[in-house]
């Protein structure tokens, strides 16, 4: 995670000890809407609460942010903790899943995590081969907070949406979401804004349903207009070789 972003697992940035979370249906994100859409959308538990949202690029691979994986930054979760709810928009009513044993790799300069479960009935994400253009509009998907004040209070049972347009990296308002020449691009505010629990989420084009193609992996916001997400045109070699996905 580029230092400087305020991470958006559930519990305090670098300190994702599981904290009580009731998770109450909600308008969206921070002023988004609720989704009616997002097939490869993914929800990860830990110890049964809410933490992070996530991507299925695969029926047998999870794609979400590495810091998710984390109590502290030398200290993951035990797999045995973690679990995955899949194949509903509701997180009540998803299938539930577990990670394979070992399976989990950490991007070596973005912040990415990949993690294998058994075979899922999801529909899976396409990835981008290309990278992101500043002016473009993109989407973000997540069941995260929908209020500020304790997100691990508001996080929302019902997937929602957010839409944010792509800024140059490296200008004044990108400082501490992007730095030129790294793996993470930055966002501004369109109609809605991530917040807590959305970390790891899909960022997808915008168009036609069925047409979207993963550009993102959501890694922070500053809650009110900005958020940095990883790029995956940068890490289409490293799912490759981890996945075998072309």
């Amino acid at each position: 995670m580029v230092r400087g972003l305020r991470g958006l697992a559930v519990t305090v940035p670098l300190v994702l000890a599981a904290v009580g979370a009731s998770a109450t249906p909600a308008s969206a994100v921070l002023g988004g809407s609720v989704s009616d859409y997002g097939p490869w959308a993914v929800r990860m538990l830990v110890d049964g609460l809410p933490e992070c949202t996530g991507t299925a690029i695969s029926p047998e691979w999870v794609l979400s942010a590495g810091h998710c994986f984390y109590e502290q930054p030398d200290a993951p979760f035990a797999e045995s903790r973690i679990e995955f709810r899949v194949g509903s928009l509701d997180q009540r009513d998803g299938v539930v899943v577990h990670p394979v044993p070992g399976s989990r790799v950490d991007n070596p300069v973005a912040d990415m995590t990949l993690i294998k479960v058994p075979p899922m009935a999801v529909q899976p994400a396409r990835l981008s081969d290309d990278p992101v253009q500043p002016g473009q509009l993109v989407r973000e998907y997540g069941w995260g907070a929908t209020c500020t004040e304790d997100e691990n209070q508001c996080q929302s049972d019902v997937l929602k949406q957010a839409d944010l347009e792509v800024l140059p990296t490296g200008v004044a308002e990108c400082a501490g979401f992007s730095v030129p020449g790294g793996p993470d691009f930055c966002l501004r505010k369109v109609s809605g804004e991530p917040a807590g629990g959305d970390s790891g989420g899909p960022v997808m084009t915008s168009g036609p349903r069925g047409s979207e193609v993963l550009v993102g992996v959501l890694a922070a916001s500053d809650r009110e207009t900005m958020a940095g997400a990883g790029e995956i045109s940068q890490q289409r070699e490293w799912i490759r070789s981890v996945t075998g996905i072309g």
